[in-house]
């Protein structure tokens, strides 16, 4: 894999917030826990880490809310754009991939609690492709 260049810079869907990713992201992986579906609306979320020093808020301001014991999640509080985890007293920030400018730069290295993944997300890669829209 070539190295990756940054910063990374990314934000919301309706620009409100946007952000520069200073660091190398680690821990690359899809997440399929409960909460990360229920917040997100999706079937698994995408995510990176950096330290926190790593990760600069360069407008706006993102909302916070405790998602879970010992956990807080950020989003736009504008148009709901899902932004960040993290754990009370780490000295690290999830973000979410897709909220990237370009997100193809930040793969997945693995898929974690899988224990909570759907069983059609299993087979979904197998499903009929449509380049845009679907045809009625």
């Amino acid at each position: 894999m070539t190295a990756l260049k940054t910063p990374l810079q990314g934000g919301c869907a309706c620009g409100a917030v946007r952000y520069e990713v200073t660091q190398a992201p680690y821990h690359r992986t899809l997440c399929h826990c409960t909460i990360c579906r229920r917040s997100s609306g999706a079937p698994c979320v995408a995510w990176f880490s950096v330290h926190l020093d790593g990760l600069r808020i360069v407008k706006g301001a993102a909302r916070t809310y405790r998602s879970s014991p010992g956990a807080v999640r950020s989003f736009c509080d504008a148009c709901g754009t899902p932004l960040t985890f993290q754990g009370d007293g780490l000295p690290e920030i999830d973000v979410t991939v897709c909220s990237l400018d370009a997100p193809e730069q930040v793969p997945p290295d693995d898929q974690t609690f899988t224990r909570s993944r759907l069983k059609w997300m299993e087979t979904a890669h197998r499903l009929p492709g449509h380049a845009t829209v679907r045809d009625p």
